[in-house]
């Protein structure tokens, strides 16, 4: 395998941004490579101008600055300068103008969806991708400040509260610790859950989030503006083990049902009992994959009175009974343990 050429992804970082989201795209893929004893993806980063200043060469007071912090690795260059591209990530926390644009990265971004290359957005990066116009009919995530305004501005996409979605050629997630789990996922789709147990133990995970998790409720619904929806999603997180219904819910925080219905619909897309449920199920989830309980123990511990009633409401939410969730976690992980990490098959070699 050491004939193949490495993948080139583009990633391109977009001011203002975080450095830890930059560092997980740049650090997941350079890890991989570690793992694979080989150098599977050549990482370059881009600047989304061929004129002017760098990103990485504004003022230090510039919002832009982390950019500078990783030019250790190599300059950005300019997306023209860049050659022939495997893929390329898109990493931001501000929206793009709401008008289409016909700039250098709006022009890349649909060459690259034209050859069927692979197109990533972390932190607000799937915001721009949406403005290239190469995620009509996908689903995509973004930081949850943004969430509604992508879905107004862009109804030909459908748009997830989730930690990370992965749809096709099609890679986005919110900023952040997100995009280490959104590149891990993917890295394991293509090459093996071995590989994808190895990056969780390197970069000293518990474990990997699924894609369907949410961001965490307390900060979107902080950005959104609604002190009672902080203030009913805080009861509800701490009454996973023995739940209260809608209307003490509604009465604790001094609003209405129908009030607290509302703002559950219009900032979490969902309704109060339905998302209350699936808190409660995802906290079971990470107790099946990082803990040693039974799973009656676990289930009694998230508010379910037996254990088929667990079984059941875990079964339809994750497609997999609590008792399969568990086999399949061990399994991985002592299979990830028993190869050594040249012995990782890849999309290339199965």
């Amino acid at each position: 395998m050491s004939g193949v050429a490495p993948r080139r992804i583009g990633i391109v970082a977009l001011p203002p941004f975080g450095l830890l989201s930059l560092s997980a795209v740049l650090d997941a893929l350079l890890a991989a490579n570690a793992c694979l004893g080989r150098t599977a993806y050549a990482p370059v980063l881009l600047r989304a101008t061929d004129t002017g200043r760098s990103d990485a060469d504004r003022a230090p007071d510039d919002r832009s600055a982390p950019l500078a912090a990783a030019r250790f690795v190599a300059p950005a260059l300019a997306l023209g300068d860049a050659g022939p591209l495997d893929g390329a990530f898109v990493v931001s926390d501000a929206l793009p103008p709401d008008a289409p644009g016909g700039d250098a990265l709006d022009g890349a971004l649909r060459e690259l969806a034209a050859a069927g290359r692979l197109l990533g957005g972390v932190g607000t990066g799937a915001a721009w991708l949406a403005r290239g116009g190469v995620l009509r009919g996908h689903r995509c995530t973004l930081d949850w400040a943004h969430v509604a305004e992508l879905a107004e501005r862009h109804p030909d996409v459908v748009v997830s509260s989730h930690v990370y979605e992965i749809d096709r050629q099609r890679l986005t997630s919110a900023g952040g610790t997100a995009a280490l789990d959104l590149m891990i996922a993917w890295l394991g789709r293509v090459h093996g859950e071995r590989l994808a147990q190895q990056l969780v133990a390197r970069f000293g995970l518990e474990r990997l989030r699924a894609h369907d998790e949410r961001q965490r409720a307390p900060s979107a619904a902080r950005l959104a503006g609604s002190a009672k929806l902080v203030e009913a999603v805080a009861l509800m997180e701490a009454n996973v083990a023995e739940p209260l219904n809608t209307d003490d819910v509604a009465r604790l925080v001094g609003v209405s049902r129908r009030q607290l219905e509302r703002l559950f619909r219009q900032h979490l897309g969902a309704m109060p009992s339905r998302w209350y449920l699936d808190l409660r199920l995802e906290h079971a989830r990470r107790l099946l994959q990082q803990g040693s309980r039974s799973i009656l123990q676990v289930g009694l511990s998230c508010g379910f009175s037996s254990a088929p009633h667990f079984s059941n409401a875990y079964r339809t939410r994750f497609g997999r009974t609590p008792r399969e969730e568990r086999s399949a976690r061990a399994a991985a992980w002592r299979e990830a343990r028993s190869d050594a990490p040249g012995d990782i098959p890849d999309e290339d070699s199965r």
